[in-house]
């Protein structure tokens, strides 16, 4: 996997990524991350790419982050590991 460069966020660590013909956005937040692929034909540059990393899309990862800690933690609790 090729690094390519970091986007600029105030909230998550945004990398992103060239493998396979694919672009990886990996965002990170915490013990957390996500990743979204994209083949590399379906975009001109990775401009754009960064531009779609908007307050609306990182508010919908917010959110899912906020969800994936809900459900490890929910399984944690479940299983004993944490009380």
């Amino acid at each position: 996997m090729r690094y390519i460069k970091d986007i600029p966020n105030p909230r998550f660590k945004i990398g992103l990524y060239q493998w396979n013909s694919k672009y990886i956005i990996r965002i990170e937040s915490g013990m957390y991350e996500q990743t979204y692929k994209i083949d590399d034909y379906e975009v001109a540059s990775t401009d754009e790419l960064e531009v779609c990393m908007d307050e609306d899309f990182t508010n919908a990862v917010a959110s899912r982050f906020d969800a994936m800690h809900g459900d490890f933690n929910g399984s944690l609790i479940r299983h004993n590991v944490l009380f």
